[in-house]
């Protein structure tokens, strides 16, 4: 998905909106990825390499409630680590201080935020501290390294 960054987009969807299942596609077909990415609340994980069966079959067990994962799949346990403190920090988010954090993260200016939310740069400036608060850092590129801890090349949530 466009502006996704991986993990912290499967977290922020699932936080803020727990009763639409995400499933999340990747090229990544490792255990870990798999694992991580049930562990934050997806509903299946389809490989990019799934052929149409799979994916429809994978689509209508989510649908229905279920959890799909490849055949074979055994997940493992995820540790407590810094990156799923970050994560629970992270779900802390309101959706506004979610998206002002995606912006800080493609670089744009608090002008350039405020402008196109339609605020004033000092309402971009107070989620900011918000968002620092929430994150425990000190500044926009300490943020957008927390965010970027989270992120899964190649990924898209569906």
């Amino acid at each position: 998905m466009p502006g996704s960054h991986g993990y912290s987009t499967l977290i922020h969807l699932r936080t803020h909106y727990p009763d639409i299942p995400v499933v999340v596609i990747s090229a990544h077909e490792d255990i870990n990825t798999i694992s991580r990415a049930v562990h934050y609340g997806s509903s299946g994980f389809i490989p990019k390499s799934a052929s149409m069966e799979s994916l429809t079959e994978a689509l209508s067990a989510v649908l229905y409630g279920d959890i799909w994962l490849p055949a074979g799949t055994e997940l493992v346990p995820v540790s407590d680590n810094p990156t799923d403190k970050m994560a629970s920090r992270l779900s802390d988010l309101t959706p506004q201080q979610y998206r002002v954090l995606q912006m800080f993260a493609e670089g744009l200016l608090n002008k350039q935020i405020a402008y196109d939310f339609g605020v004033s740069e000092a309402t971009i400036k107070a989620h900011a501290t918000a968002i620092f608060r929430k994150l425990g850092v000190r500044n926009r590129t300490q943020a957008v390294i927390a965010l970027q801890q989270l992120e899964m090349e190649k990924v898209d949530l569906s």
